[in-house]
């Protein structure tokens, strides 16, 4: 759990911090909860795998998406056959490549970052050698910015690979190692458990909703990671439709309410999440001077502050959704 986070630069040092208890009032968690995806698969997995309602399913393909008057039958692609499963609705949260998605002819506007983004974990405590160290750190430097993420027995940081340098040179481990070196000045030759590099996009699918199927989380929208945004606007997605699909299934509102669940989420996803996103990544390339005196402003202010803790944490954007009917 992490209740502060803080922006730095290599420049100016510390920028501001920010401690998420400010706003305990609107939230009986006032931190955030760093998981690893390997970690929360598997928990989501042992709360699913033993309910009678739910059957998993592993390496299966989405192929083909046909809808009638009251149902969706899916044709999907298993260990060489094809089979086919009906419901009344159906949600592609099959991630950013999403098989719903394309069976569906949803278009995804929207650009990819010439810059790909490389995660090096260690071991190492850089809370002993880096004075005032919180669990969420961003560093910001128009050369080389990078981020630190703490989580159990790992720390990540993150740098901005340029688009002249090769993935097969991103993922050597000497290249790996010259960027750590960077970190703390003087220390080197870092334990580094693992490495991962990936491509950045900014997209957002042209509907959520198309007749009784619907997408939601990466399937929907994809955003550069910075801020955390991503599958944490993936879990309002799917707070949202599915509770208007239980008010649906259950005869208590029309089907017709379900449109509000692109009306709303299509909307914050634009508003909130990609400007969000875009803009911290812009804020991180700086040399800090600018952000950080609009940080130190923000942060002086109680009620500034409180409105700016809304927003990272995303409440605001919940707030918006319902504004929007």
């Amino acid at each position: 759990m992490a209740p502060a986070f803080q922006y730095r630069s290599k420049h100016h040092g510390v920028l501001a911090q920010f401690d998420f208890g400010a706003i305990a009032d609107v939230t009986k968690h006032p931190y955030r909860v760093q998981c690893e995806q390997s970690k929360l698969t598997r928990i989501l997995h042992g709360r699913l795998s033993g309910k009678a309602e739910f059957e998993l399913q592993f390496d299966a393909q989405v192929k083909d998406v046909t809808q009638h008057g009251s149902g969706v039958e899916i044709a999907v692609e298993r260990k060489g056959r094809t089979e086919r499963r009906s419901g009344r609705w159906l949600i592609g949260a099959d991630g950013a490549r999403s098989d719903v998605r394309r069976a569906l002819g949803v278009e995804f506007p929207g650009f990819t970052w010439p810059e790909r983004f490389l995660v090096v974990s260690t071991p190492f405590d850089f809370r002993a050698v880096i004075a005032d160290l919180v669990a969420v750190s961003y560093v910001a430097d128009p050369e080389r910015w990078h981020f630190l993420l703490q989580i159990p027995g790992l720390c990540r940081v993150m740098f901005p690979i340029a688009p002249h340098e090769s993935d097969e040179l991103a993922l050597s481990a000497e290249f790996a190692q010259s960027l750590m070196s960077t970190v703390v000045p003087g220390i080197s030759n870092y334990e580094i458990a693992h490495a991962t590099l990936y491509k950045v996009h900014q997209r957002v699918a042209e509907t959520f909703q198309r007749g009784r199927a619907f997408l939601a989380g990466d399937a929907a929208h994809i955003n550069n990671p910075l801020g955390g945004m991503g599958m944490n606007g993936g879990i309002h997605d799917a707070i949202n439709l599915t509770s208007r699909l239980v008010e649906a299934w259950h005869g208590r509102q029309p089907e017709d309410d379900l449109a509000r669940y692109d009306r709303q989420r299509r909307a914050v996803t634009r508003e909130y999440i990609e400007r969000q996103s875009i803009q911290n990544k812009r804020n991180l390339e700086s040399d800090g001077t600018e952000f950080g005196r609009n940080l130190a402003e923000i942060a002086a202010d109680k009620t500034r502050t409180y409105d700016y803790l809304l927003r990272v944490a995303m409440i605001a954007s919940l707030r918006r959704a319902q504004e929007l009917g």
